[in-house]
């Protein structure tokens, strides 16, 4: 995984914040079946800033009060539900974006809802989800210019029963339209030529080639 943001270690994902856009550039973490089992709930969880980055830049709530945009998780809270700490760490602004709110409650969470479904399927899923800023059509919010994206991405890599791997990417727009799974899904290499990251370069190169330049959508469930 490539960009130049600051790079986090959180008890249950990694992400690269950048303290330019004041978005992360990426988050990745791998989700297991065991882990979708969890129940924290996030009843006194709030968004915050990252401890440990304090001599950066970061957003805050107040960036995105009053701003008509939500605060969007990269690993959903209910990917980190097998433990309160873990949960907590997903509100660090480390892991938030600005989302629409129609985008973050609709489609983008059926996805989520999909890749815990996957988790289950196969015993673990990769993931690698952030924005893409793209021509940042709507700008930025609050004192701080925090960088609304113009989309949002998640690249995803399984490992079948029978020791083979299968990938899929998918893109959402940043807006109240509707994204049918067949419709924003891509495969990883086409997701790579639109970010600029390697996303899944611990892979062995034959294996990358082979799984990153297509799609299998029957791996995936999607018709």
């Amino acid at each position: 995984l490539g960009t130049a943001g600051r790079i986090v270690r959180h008890g249950a994902f990694v992400s690269s914040y950048n303290t330019e856009t004041l978005i992360p550039d990426w988050v990745a973490y791998e989700l297991t079946a065991e882990e979708t089992e969890g129940r924290q709930t996030r009843d006194g969880m709030e968004f915050r800033m990252h401890p440990d980055l304090r001599g950066c830049t970061q957003a805050m709530r107040e960036d995105y009060s009053g701003s008509g945009w939500t605060k969007g998780h990269l690993m959903p809270a209910a990917d980190a539900a097998f433990s309160s700490n873990t949960m907590a760490e997903t509100f660090y602004f480390t892991n938030i974006c600005p989302q629409d709110e129609v985008l973050n409650a609709g489609d983008w969470q059926y996805l989520e809802k999909r890749v815990r479904n996957w988790a289950n399927r196969y015993g673990s899923v990769w993931v690698v989800t952030g924005p893409i800023v793209g021509d940042n059509r709507y700008g930025t919010i609050g004192d701080r210019d925090v960088v609304v994206p113009d989309s949002f991405y998640k690249a995803l890599l399984i490992r079948k029963k029978n020791g083979s791997y299968s990938a899929i990417a998918f893109v959402m727009d940043n807006d109240d339209g509707r994204y049918y799974l067949r419709d924003c899904c891509m495969s990883v290499d086409e997701l790579e030529a639109l970010t600029g990251i390697d996303f899944f370069p611990a892979l062995d190169d034959t294996i990358e080639e082979k799984v990153e330049g297509k799609i299998r959508l029957s791996d995936w469930g999607i018709k």
